[in-house]
């Protein structure tokens, strides 16, 4: 059936079909669920184990659980993709991280967040998603990819095996998806504890599960198609760039996966603010300073260009795989959120406390 839709339709209108309908349950999930990366650091950070980290773990797990089960039961493969085939930085992944952390605090979201935020009519996270954006395809192509490769070339890994955290312990996916089961329950006891509601839970589900349907969609394309396909999951700063770039140079858009999946979270997204009456219109304001967000979208940009992804597309799109530089990525992401959280606590009670 899959390879008659690509000898009838082609390849690119395949591709981009996958991305909209793995965009519409992500946009859709996110929503309801609130997932949220930012928010579950600042739980931490605030000494706190509740509700928005129960619902990153689940969210984490459940798409681990779900990628390495399709991998051990021969489903899909994703040994070519670029998280663990292609050379991979350390050092792009850890001060790209780093910057990523400290630029979701301030920018109230990560890259995802922001777009998901921005179909319910928060116009705050409308125009910094774009200067995200804009920073990441100036960090790609335009005037800041020279610092970025400088960054990048500082300490590289070889693609293949050593990328892969699995290989480097020698286990199986069989043995990563059992694993993830019983983090996905403790998860889940977490989050009943903490009194998230069953609907808050079937949407974290469905966040995993948008992912994990990234990478079957894409690898199985690829392992039907005559032409090169790159097989790939939710990520979201190099396909909002390559979404913007298509609108504003191109008279025609090239489809692919990330041009259909954009669209498809914020279709998404917005229709489920619309059926539960949460969609409404906010603004910049005295307590919401412009310039606190323009400083995190451009730390953002830079960050997930030069760490090789999001929030989501290295953290947990990456995680899923077990790509090293993608988790130590996410790591990064984590301390670089979580030190900001607790200088900007510091800065507000008045500098260092003594006792």
């Amino acid at each position: 059936m899959l390879e008659d839709l690509l000898l009838s339709l082609g390849e690119p209108v395949v591709l981009a079909c996958a991305g909209v309908l793995t965009g519409l349950l992500f946009g859709w999930a996110a929503q309801r669920s609130r997932f949220c990366l930012r928010a579950a650091t600042v739980e931490v950070a605030e000494g706190a184990f509740g509700p928005k980290l129960a619902i990153w773990l689940i969210v984490f797990f459940t798409t681990l659980m779900l990628t390495q089960g399709g991998i051990a039961s021969g489903l899909f493969d994703v040994s070519s993709t670029r998280q663990l085939a292609a050379e991979g930085s350390v050092s792009g992944a850890v001060i790209g991280g780093l910057m990523f952390g400290i630029g979701m605090i301030l920018a109230r979201g990560c890259a995802s967040r922001l777009l998901v935020l921005s179909a319910t009519g928060n116009l705050r996270a409308l125009v910094t998603g774009l200067i995200v954006t804009l920073v990441a395809q100036a960090s790609f192509t335009g005037v800041l990819a020279p610092a970025r490769e400088a960054l990048t070339a500082l300490w590289t890994v070889p693609g293949g095996a050593g990328r892969s955290l699995l290989d480097s312990l020698g286990l199986t996916s069989a043995i990563a998806t059992a694993l993830a089961a019983l983090a996905l329950a403790g998860a889940l006891v977490l989050g009943r504890r903490r009194g998230l509601s069953l609907g808050v839970i079937v949407g974290a589900f469905g966040v995993g599960l948008a992912v994990t349907l990234g990478w079957a969609f894409t690898a199985m394309i690829a392992a039907s198609s005559f032409e090169i396909v790159p097989v790939s999951s939710v990520t979201f700063t190099g396909p909002a760039t390559d979404t913007l770039m298509a609108l504003v140079t191109q008279r025609s858009v090239v489809l692919s996966f990330g041009i259909g999946l954009v669209p498809g979270v914020f279709v998404g997204a917005g229709a489920a603010a619309l059926a539960y009456r949460e969609w409404k219109l906010e603004r910049f304001g005295a307590d919401t300073p412009m310039e606190k967000y323009l400083v995190g979208a451009v730390l953002m940009g830079f960050g997930a260009m030069l760490a090789g992804g999001c929030a989501v597309g290295a953290g947990v799109s990456g995680g899923a795989v077990f790509s090293t530089t993608a988790l130590l990525a996410l790591f990064a992401m984590w301390i670089g959120a979580m030190a900001t959280v607790r200088v900007m606590a510091m800065i507000a009670r008045g500098g260092p406390q003594t006792v």
